[in-house]
């Protein structure tokens, strides 16, 4: 949908898929991507948040393992959307949060694959 430049009804999908699973992050990327697009970075952050913060809390509850790299297909919904977050942070001038967001994506991956470190 989104490719065929169906943006509306993409929203209106992914809004009813979190009907029914609010927990889930791949959802909440693309809406916060489909935001982005729309430039409401307000709306972005939070659904990009959303999904960061419930990355972040089960490597929490996993006991903080390390690494938690980019390079393996589960972790990208969380990197991409601790990236995504960060760029809203940073936009709407919250450059300390956005600074807390990237120590923790750092921590997960060095590497730092998505340059999450630059955004700041």
């Amino acid at each position: 949908m989104l490719a065929a430049g169906e943006t509306q009804i993409a929203r209106d999908e992914l809004q009813w898929l979190l009907e029914d699973c609010h927990d889930f992050l791949d959802a909440h990327r693309l809406l916060g991507e489909i935001a982005l697009v729309d430039e409401d970075f307000s709306l972005a952050r939070g659904h990009f948040g959303y999904a960061f913060r419930l990355g972040q809390r089960a490597i929490q509850q996993a006991g903080e393992p390390r690494p938690v790299s980019y390079s393996l297909p589960a972790n990208r919904t969380f990197h991409e959307s601790g990236k995504g977050l960060v760029f809203c942070l940073v936009r709407m001038e919250k450059r300390d949060v956005a600074a807390e967001v990237v120590e923790f994506l750092l921590r997960c991956d060095p590497s730092d694959p998505l340059k999450v470190r630059q955004l700041i």
